[in-house]
């Protein structure tokens, strides 16, 4: 399956890529682990005495950008573990067995087999808080906690929350087909509250996120967004914090109501959008320090 829509494309992608680790500011291991579905890039970081961190980013990007300002803190408490989700616009690279038969917990299984993890804590944002969530109610002995960051509970059958399919259309569209400069400014200022200035202000984040669009072709399609029913919520709500803006369009559409409904341990912030782990990283770097240690 061909992940990035052009060589251009996914040379840029991994140009700027390497550009925005370097930002991190901490040293680093890249490896590339195998697995049923193909190559899993993982980028490691932190003390080996630290308890460990599994990290999961959002759809249609990659580690690189989404914990570009948390590594550095996260590094002196954890010894984190960021993935590029297979099928993703990073560095992992999928096999022909990446198909409708796809089963995410069958590929977590197998990354944290090879980086000889256990028991472990996660967080994620977006996708990567479904992500967190699907692991913990399929593997709940391999979980000590998760924080989910502009995540939800992804609820069956009840209508609330909605197609997420649908929801990201109604949200991306019409400036993520069309990336100019203009529209990518746009489309920000849609994702984000007050702060949406630590992204367009950063020209390397701003071209990678340029090529992150052009490259986009639903390639984490097998992914698929399943609702759980109750018995998720029960095993999930002792064990998970919720971090939401309350900007963030896939909250207003939705995802806010089904956190309350469901009694979901959640902190909400004014004027902050979906990228909360970047517009206020400090205050998220110290939540999830203090919730996970």
């Amino acid at each position: 399956m061909k992940v990035f829509r052009s060589e251009k494309a996914r040379k840029n992608v991994l140009d700027t890529y390497d550009q925005l680790l370097e930002m991190w500011n901490v040293d680093k291991e890249e490896r590339d682990i195998p697995t049923t579905y193909g190559s899993t890039h993982v980028i490691s970081y932190g003390n080996e005495s630290n308890p460990p961190l599994v990290l999961f980013h959002g759809v249609g990007d990659n580690s690189a950008l989404m914990w570009l300002h948390n590594a550095e803190a996260l590094s002196g408490h954890f010894k984190v573990y960021a993935v590029d989700t297979i099928g993703g616009l990073g560095k992992s690279v999928v096999s022909k067995n990446y198909n409708k038969n796809f089963n995410g917990a069958k590929w977590i299984d197998e990354v944290l087999a090879e980086l000889a993890l256990d028991k472990v804590y996660m967080a994620g944002q977006s996708m990567g808080a479904y992500l967190s969530q699907y692991y913990a109610f399929h593997r709940p002995e391999r979980i000590l906690k998760i924080v989910c960051m502009a995540g939800t509970v992804p609820v069956r059958s009840t209508g609330e929350s909605g197609s997420p399919l649908k929801t990201m259309m109604k949200i991306f569209l019409p400036e993520a087909l069309f990336p100019t400069k203009k529209n990518i400014g746009k489309l920000l200022m849609k994702l984000t509250g007050k702060n949406s200035a630590v992204f367009t202000d950063n020209p390397v984040v701003m071209e990678h996120y340029k090529w992150l669009l052009k490259s986009n072709n639903m390639a984490t399609r097998f992914h698929n967004i399943s609702g759980f029913g109750e018995e998720l919520v029960e095993a999930i709500q002792d064990k998970t914090l919720y971090l939401v803006g309350e900007d963030d369009p896939f909250m207003t559409m939705g995802g806010k109501d089904v956190l309350l409904k469901y009694k979901m341990n959640v902190r909400f912030f004014q004027n902050v959008g979906h990228g909360i782990n970047h517009e206020i990283s400090e205050e998220i770097n110290r939540l999830i320090i203090e919730y996970l240690r």
